[in-house]
């Protein structure tokens, strides 16, 4: 594994591997890996002959309420996991490198329709952060394949849409949530949860699950089984943010004749934000 952060190596590895007709797969992180990312490059190893991962936390996508100081930066870590996997480049590049001219003369890209909602109405701007870097890192890597975790499930739709109306040559590869044994889903939110905690934030997939059965089983009132939902969170000690079911594909409300659903929630526990997701086919 060769570890750069200047865009011209990238750029001169990767034009090597084009013209040796080699297949390049890319996985963009914050770093601070744990198994969900790495099963996110496991995939990723399993569909190109060369594999790209970047690191880099993204000023663009934090609120102004949002310490991005605090954001964990365990880098020597990341490195040991990937040296392991063996991949071939881990790209590391400063906000310098990304945005030159700084945040406030970068051009953006904004998705409309599925950044709207869930967490893009909870955490303003940050599908336009996120859009934004994703667009910049994939013209610098040229992936032929990425690879994007369902966690994050209206981050995986608005790379999609992005892909999708920009005309990007890139197939976006879906690898489905890692999960603690007790059904939490992974992620680097969890290393701020005490012992205690983590026993209460399994409650929140255990709740997915079981709004995901009444449906199954036939229950169409949305509004009551949300209701139910929040107020299950709420006795557990968790504050909802948002609890929605929804159409899969566009992620608005959904009605009687979708049956491609998916139950979008975040709630707080304590000052940790955790969010989650269970898709639902009714056919």
């Amino acid at each position: 594994m060769q570890t750069v952060s200047q865009i011209q190596s990238l750029r001169s590895r990767v034009k090597a591997w084009k013209q040796a007709g080699l297949s390049v797969a890319f996985v963009p992180t914050m770093g601070n890996l744990h198994q969900g990312h790495f099963s996110l490059v496991e995939k990723a190893k399993t569909v190109a002959d060369k594999v790209v991962v970047s690191i880099f936390v993204n000023p663009m996508q934090f609120g102004p309420k949002e310490d991005l100081d605090k954001y964990p930066r365990t880098l020597e870590q990341d490195q040991q996991g990937l040296e392991a996997l063996d991949i071939d480049i881990l790209f590391t590049p400063t906000p310098d490198i990304i945005y030159p001219k700084g945040l406030d003369e970068q051009s953006y890209i904004e998705v409309l329709g599925v950044s709207e909602g869930h967490c893009g109405g909870s955490r303003p701007g940050h599908f336009r952060g996120v859009a934004t870097v994703v667009a910049k890192l994939f013209n610098l890597v040229q992936p032929d394949y990425a690879c994007f975790g369902e966690k994050d499930f209206q981050q995986l739709q608005v790379i999609r849409t992005m892909v999708e109306d920009l005309s990007m040559p890139i197939e976006i590869i879906a690898v489905p949530t890692k999960r603690e044994p007790s059904g939490l889903a992974m992620s680097s939110r969890n290393g701020y949860l005490s012992d205690e905690q983590k026993e209460t934030a399994k409650v929140l997939f255990q709740v997915l699950n079981d709004t995901a059965q009444s449906l199954i089983n036939g229950d169409t009132d949305i509004a009551a089984l949300t209701n139910t939902a929040k107020s299950q969170l709420t006795a557990a000690g968790l504050v909802p943010d948002y609890y929605n079911i929804v159409a899969q594909k566009t992620l608005k409300p959904a009605v009687d004749t979708d049956k491609q659903l998916i139950i979008l929630a975040a709630a707080f526990l304590g000052t940790v934000r955790l969010i989650d997701n269970l898709q639902i086919n009714l056919d």
